[in-house]
């Protein structure tokens, strides 16, 4: 994918908190791409950074959050060096995000109709309201809505059909780049099944890049090409998806995430979890953020920060990822 122009580009990216035990850097140096066409999965338990990034990405951190170092590249565009007018049309016209809550995200006293049509004739003042109107009902049928549903209020709708309302806004405008943060958390398992695939055959359909971001590992392995585990607010492996089939080659956090998923088939299957808690971020220990629940920690883990190195078909942030093997379950 090198030979491509980056959709997005993340580039020693910091973001930090202030807070009464002082300054939280909810995301550490980070670097990473995302091209045409590709669907990046970003996983990691709550609190490592993963929300952090998107906000910041989207330029609306809250709580005093800033970026204290790097650059955020959409489609070449600097995004921090747009002024509040042309950042206002550069959102959901080139980038655009699906949140995690649909119902926070959706105005409870405006129609559906409502806005859609505010959305696009917002940015696109030379629509007609038919016009409008007309995408509003396409997208729709896109989401697999009946367009009669345009009439109702978010509060009529079913959590599933919000959240597909959610997404048609997001792409009513066809941005190359849509980040979706956690959009089937609070749905069963059903519903969530159903709007993946309609996430990946509208993806397919559209031609957009997607940055997912879960805390379902599984999940984003199923559904991306490419997957970022971030742990501590590091970036600590970037890989295939295909590649996580094995154990071998991975960051030990990677593998004992892969550890934990349950399998549905295999007559002796024994699930691991990974022993400890994530650090404070506050107070990291030196070296390595993950050694204290690392079992393959020595000599240099306990001192010094890793860097990503290539193995594989992975980048990993690790002083001994050729400890890190054996085949997945037995397989």
């Amino acid at each position: 994918m090198s030979d491509k122009q980056p959709v997005l580009e993340v580039d020693d990216l910091c973001v930090t908190y202030p807070s009464e035990k002082g300054p939280v850097q909810a995301v550490s140096h980070v670097s990473f791409k995302l091209y045409p066409g590709e669907i990046l999965g970003l996983v990691g338990e709550s609190g490592s950074g993963k929300s952090t990034m998107a906000y910041a990405i989207m330029r609306l951190l809250r709580g005093g959050a800033a970026v204290t170092n790097g650059t955020i590249k959409v489609l070449g565009q600097d995004v921090y060096a747009l002024d509040e007018e042309a950042l206002r049309k550069f959102r959901w016209s080139k980038m655009s995000m699906v949140f995690q809550s649909a119902m926070n995200a959706l105005n409870p006293v405006a129609t559906i109709e409502e806005q859609i049509l505010d959305t696009l004739r917002a940015h696109k003042p030379e629509m007609s309201r038919s016009q409008a109107l007309e995408r509003a009902v396409e997208l729709f049928r896109l989401v697999r809505i009946d367009p009669a549903r345009l009439k109702s209020y978010p509060h009529e709708l079913s959590g599933g059909m919000r959240q597909r309302v959610v997404m048609a806004i997001a792409i009513a405008l066809e941005p190359p780049f849509v980040i979706m943060d956690e959009p089937t958390t609070a749905l069963d398992v059903v519903v969530q099944k159903s709007i993946l695939d309609q996430i990946v055959e509208i993806q397919q359909k559209v031609g957009f890049s997607v940055l997912f971001i879960s805390h379902d590992f599984s999940l984003v392995a199923e559904l991306a090409d490419r997957m970022a585990v971030m742990y501590a607010g590091r970036i600590v492996e970037l890989t295939e998806t295909s590649s996580l089939e094995t154990l071998s080659g991975h960051h030990p956090y990677t593998e004992g995430l892969l550890k934990a998923i349950p399998q549905l088939t295999g007559d002796h299957v024994t699930l691991e979890g990974i022993p400890g808690s994530p650090p404070d971020l506050v107070t990291l220990p030196q070296g390595c953020a993950f050694h204290p629940r690392c079992p393959y920690a020595e000599g240099p883990c306990f001192e010094q920060r890793p860097k990503l190195v290539q193995v594989g078909h992975s980048e990993v942030e690790c002083h001994f990822p050729e400890k890190v093997g054996g085949v997945l379950h037995g397989q």
